[in-house]
């Protein structure tokens, strides 16, 4: 009777749990057709160790994290000379000697030596067909990022947090990698406390990309600035990459907010700037790179786009509102500044690549509703 009645609880709890798991809204944009694990069934790893598995492995998988997966120690630390490129100031950001980057490029910086987690340096391998989804506010991933890549496609990731991965440090870990991949989602993602960069796309290609409704949270106790901005976030340079960058809210941030070059299409739309470092900026668009932004709201940004650029931008202002219809479908929507600079750029070849892309364009809605973003980015928000 008893044990009858466990399995009648443990029947109900597992209908319940089946019953919450679903991935929230729609994409939209570059990776609108991006399913991930679809119908299968969902998985509830307990380990880190599970959670490895489950998102490497070959299998379509709907994987849904119900507390904080804490990878730090579980690769154990390492102790090596480093260098301190900005000095060794209180909340200066010192450098791991990764791709020998103190030797390349910091020759003249004075050595230090640096203990770091071994867990951050390399994001989990996350393979094709994978929905990863947090429930509620408990899906967190501690001390170690996630990785995209090696052909890897189809891949959804809504409602996490990946945190603490090794900030003290340049080179310390990069919250989401992406390189050699094609259709990712990556919907109500909060990053922060990140060595380098929250959100990478390495030099091959990353497909079609939408990043939607995310916290790029900058703001730590170390930075390369040595005044808590961080100044590695959001670094879109590919080969062939078509990303779309929508209602994601941007703070604390000193540069490379993001930067834009290989061969990279951004449609930049509905997104605030705000509080970010006065002496810092926010774009920076190299050769290759071509931005669309419309709809933005820049807060106390004061310097949009880095001066000295070779890359192509086109911002939206209420006169050139109109210049999109022709090529995408339908006017284009102002972007708007508060206690900032302005983001610069007419350059029509930027209207004229969207027009030879052809499809899934995010739609633009009024700025009044972008403001809203500091509180309705980010996980454990639906």
């Amino acid at each position: 009777m008893v044990a009858s009645a466990l399995l009648k609880l443990v029947a109900v709890v597992g209908l319940a749990q089946a019953a919450s798991v679903a991935v929230s809204g729609t994409p939209e944009g570059f990776a609108a057709d991006v399913t991930g694990g679809g119908s299968a069934t969902a998985v509830y790893p307990d380990t880190t160790d599970e959670l490895i598995s489950y998102l490497g492995d070959d299998e379509a998988r709907v994987i849904v994290l119900t507390k904080t997966f804490d990878f730090t120690t579980t690769e154990g630390t390492t102790t090596a000379t480093g260098c301190a490129p900005w000095g060794t100031a209180t909340g200066c950001q010192v450098a791991i000697n990764q791709n020998d980057w103190c030797t390349n490029y910091q020759s003249d910086a004075p050595s230090v030596s640096v203990t770091y987690d071994n867990a951050g340096i390399e994001g989990i391998t996350v393979g094709s067909d994978k929905t990863l989804l947090g429930e509620g506010s408990k899906g967190i991933i501690e001390g170690k990022g996630l990785r995209i890549a090696n052909g890897a496609q189809n891949v959804i990731i809504q409602n996490i947090h990946i945190t603490n991965l090794n900030p003290q440090y340049v080179w310390g870990g990069d919250a989401i990698t992406l390189d050699d991949c094609d259709l990712v989602w990556i919907d109500h993602v909060t990053t922060s406390k990140i060595g380098r960069e929250h959100i990478v796309l390495g030099t091959e290609a990353s497909g079609r990309v939408s990043i939607t409704n995310c916290d790029i949270d900058g703001e730590s106790d170390y930075s390369a600035t040595c005044d808590g901005y961080h100044y590695w976030a959001l670094y879109f340079t590919g080969s062939a990459d078509y990303v779309t960058f929508k209602n994601n809210y941007i703070h604390h941030i000193s540069g490379r907010a993001p930067k834009v070059g290989g061969g990279t299409l951004l449609h930049a739309v509905n997104n605030l700037w705000a509080d970010n470092d006065p002496d810092g900026h926010a774009f920076e668009v190299a050769s290759g790179g071509y931005v669309l932004a419309e709809g933005n709201v820049f807060q106390d940004t004061a310097t949009p786009q880095e001066s000295g650029d070779d890359g192509a931008v086109y911002s939206v202002t209420s006169s050139t509102a109109s210049d999109c219809s022709s090529y995408i479908g339908r006017d284009c929507i102002a972007n708007t500044f508060s206690s900032s600079g302005t983001l610069e750029g007419t350059d029509s070849s930027v209207l004229t690549k969207f027009k030879s892309y052809g499809q899934n364009f995010a739609d633009a809605d009024s700025t009044s509703s972008v403001t809203g973003l500091s509180s309705s980015a980010g996980f454990g928000t639906i």
